[in-house]
């Protein structure tokens, strides 16, 4: 069964977000929340993460940070997600051993995917593949789920869909067997609330079935 995989908005105030991040998590099933911040200082992220990493870790949902293992390491992150512009996967594994996640970008690539696995990758994010406001889908995985599909019947590693996935997107990409589905704007954005968006993705979630 897929588990929603929270995504930071682009920008935020620690503090403020921190309620709405507890709403989020106690409305329902969340695997892992990521701390995405782009061109602020190293300060900024490490105050948002002494803020945030609480809040996820103390009701089970793993902290993983953006970009930069060594942050992740210094903030006592559960560990990074690198993408392909980013530290390497094995420079990313080598400062935070065994013990920590490692996720690994690989847009709509099987070769980076493939590879990613082989070097001990702990999930591997497909994407994106809807049109989105707040990521950069040029590389769009093509709209096209069948490389989810794919994996998830040839490799035993996790995956991860990104990409405006909505609760009415989202059912293609769990029927075709993603583990995990990253969200942005749907949850923090959602008019009712980030609560009321998770519910809604967990229903979603749970009402379609693998392909």
């Amino acid at each position: 069964m897929s588990r929603l995989y929270l995504i930071t908005p682009p920008a935020f105030e620690p503090a403020s977000f921190a309620p709405l991040l507890a709403e989020a998590l106690d409305a329902g099933d969340v695997a892992c929340l990521q701390l995405r911040l782009k061109d602020v200082d190293d300060d900024t992220i490490r105050r948002a993460a002494d803020v945030l990493r609480p809040i996820a870790q103390e009701r089970g949902v793993a902290f993983i940070m953006n970009d930069r293992p060594d942050l992740a390491l210094q903030t006592d992150s559960d560990g990074v997600h690198v993408g392909q512009e980013d530290a390497s996967y094995l420079e990313a594994r080598k400062l935070l051993g065994a013990g920590r996640i490692v996720g690994v970008t690989c847009y709509n690539s099987r070769h980076n995917a493939i590879e990613a696995a082989d070097n001990g990758a702990d999930y591997v994010a497909f994407g994106g593949f809807f049109r989105s406001t707040t990521k950069d889908t040029r590389r769009i995985a093509g709209n096209d789920p069948d490389i989810l599909k794919w994996w998830s019947e040839t490799m035993t590693v996790p995956s991860c869909a990104i990409g405006g996935i909505t609760p009415e997107n989202c059912g293609t990409l769990v029927a075709m067997g993603t583990d995990f589905l990253a969200v942005i704007a749907a949850v923090w954005s959602h008019p009712q609330g980030p609560g009321v968006a998770v519910k809604e993705f967990n229903k979603a979630i749970a009402a379609a079935k693998p392909a």
